[in-house]
């Protein structure tokens, strides 16, 4: 991955993150989307098409890919257009069923459980060394809450093609947390569970630093007095450790390669920020550039000005 040095880099919202040829494809999306001709949908296919056929075997980049495209393509017809034009695309089919997963996210259902169902074993049958059909599976156990039998077999399939998937890992600590269908005891023995055998720079690295954020805004959200003392969740022995094994190797140029290795170092500028470790922060900044993701940084506003102010306290050591 190639870092940005500087760290007054213009702070942007890119969830594209440091992929030029994904963000490339965003813009010619949007570009060709405006015109309304008739070829306009063959082209955006073509495009997508071109795009998810790079990299063959590189799990870890389609899922961010998908992932991203599912995200923008909310609401438009072009997943779906896709997917009659092209029936026997694995590539079509998943990226449909993670656009309806998207949407469902945001309106708090799935408008069609057993059409993204579908398309998912589909796709899955179609490709079968391919995780993502798998990983769009598991988001719809979860948005189904199924049960955990269901949703670990689930899960179990993802590994089996890809073993630190960190969109699976990032699932499923969301959906063992007390919000969803677990408890915080169960999020810790998943945490735990990663220990030894996880390498340090693997795509889902960020798994125990997110569960930690996830804690401290429990605790924010609680108000009074609670929320008024939040930062000392990050001087507890647990949240503490976490920081601690990642805060000087992450930000190192060449030593988190994964496609969201900004957004792991946006969660880390975050949370060092918050335990006040701000000297450490900084060169986290200076490695991040100006690349924003919209979480963490939107739980305190808009994503972009609170990423700015932070890095800029970071800065002056105020």
């Amino acid at each position: 991955m190639a870092f940005l040095s500087s760290r007054r880099k213009r702070a942007r919202l890119a969830p594209e993150l440091d992929d030029q040829e994904l963000g490339k494809l965003l813009k010619s999306l949007v570009a060709t989307s405006r015109t309304g001709t008739f070829g306009t949908t063959e082209l955006c296919v073509a495009q997508m098409s071109r795009l998810l056929e790079q990299d063959p075997g590189d799990w870890d980049r389609r899922t961010h890919r998908i992932d991203v495209l599912a995200g923008y393509l909310v609401g438009s017809h072009l997943p779906r257009s896709w997917v009659t034009r092209e029936p026997h695309s694995a590539n079509a089919l998943v990226l449909h069923a993670w656009t309806q997963v998207a949407q469902a996210r945001a309106q708090g259902h799935l408008e069609d459980p057993a059409d993204t169902i579908e398309a998912c074993l589909r796709a899955a049958e179609l490709a079968p060394d391919d995780p993502t059909p798998w990983v769009a599976l598991l988001a719809v156990a979860r948005l189904e809450r199924r049960e955990q039998s269901q949703v670990f077999g689930v899960w179990n399939e993802v590994l089996a093609r890809d073993r630190w998937n960190r969109e699976a890992y990032m699932s499923m600590l969301a959906y063992l947390s007390p919000q969803e269908a677990g408890s915080r005891i169960q999020v810790l023995e998943f945490v735990d569970s990663l220990g030894a055998r996880m390498p340090a720079n693997a795509p889902c690295a960020a798994t125990e630093l997110t569960a930690q954020i996830f804690q401290y805004h429990s605790i924010l959200d609680r108000g009074g007095f609670e929320a008024l003392v939040a930062r000392n969740h990050w001087s507890q022995a647990m949240a503490a450790q976490a920081l601690d094994r990642v805060a000087h190797t992450w930000g190192q140029p060449g030593f988190l390669r994964h496609a969201k290795a900004v957004a792991d170092l946006n969660l880390l500028a975050y949370a060092l920020m918050a335990a006040d470790r701000r000297a450490e922060a900084r060169s986290v900044f200076e490695a991040i550039g100006g690349i924003v993701t919209a979480w963490p940084w939107q739980t305190g506003g808009d994503p972009v000005t609170e990423f700015d102010q932070t890095r800029q306290r970071a800065g002056a050591g105020l």
